[in-house]
């Protein structure tokens, strides 16, 4: 009884200290100063503010899901399969955000945005194979990142061209 519990400690610290870092080096790569606050934007654009809690709501579903999807998954193979999707995911999630504000180049993350999306739903598919709970818990982030895709998509076709605009 002790063991299982500590066992789900385990499980529980490894998947919130994942999505904490994604979550840290996304925060600390994105920049809403001068350069972002002068890009047009669509009129269905959230405030500033609302994305902050939206993606800490995301990563907490990320998280529940994937310590949800591990005791789900029927033998080694099925995790090894989750970690490796689940780490594929996290770095185009982390690469998104350098493009976006670092390189300022909404174009650049838009183009990244595909795979990134498209892991996300492969995540959901595999999940769902062995662990429905987990694919419907992730269903938001991918919701949350077609929004987003959206919205980057309104911003390079409000704001385009990027080449060159970097510096300012």
């Amino acid at each position: 009884m002790m063991q299982t519990f500590w066992a789900h400690v385990v499980e529980i610290a490894v998947a919130a200290g994942a999505v904490v870092f994604v979550a840290v080096i996304g925060g600390a790569t994105t920049d809403t100063g001068p350069w972002y606050q002068r890009l047009r934007f669509p009129a269905l654009k959230p405030p500033d503010w609302a994305f902050g809690p939206g993606w800490s709501l995301i990563f907490a579903l990320i998280a529940t899901a994937g310590v949800i999807a591990w005791n789900d998954a029927p033998d080694a193979a099925t995790r090894a399969g989750l970690i490796e999707i689940l780490a594929v995911n996290a770095l185009l999630n982390l690469a998104w955000s350098p493009l976006y504000f670092k390189l300022r180049r909404p174009d650049w993350a838009l183009i990244e945005l595909v795979p990134f999306w498209a892991s996300i739903l492969a995540l959901i598919f595999y999940c769902g194979g062995f662990s429905p709970r987990a694919a419907w818990l992730l269903c938001p982030y991918l919701a949350w990142v077609s929004f987003a895709g959206w919205l980057n998509w309104q911003v390079v076709r409000l704001n385009a061209p990027f080449a060159g605009k970097a510096a300012g």
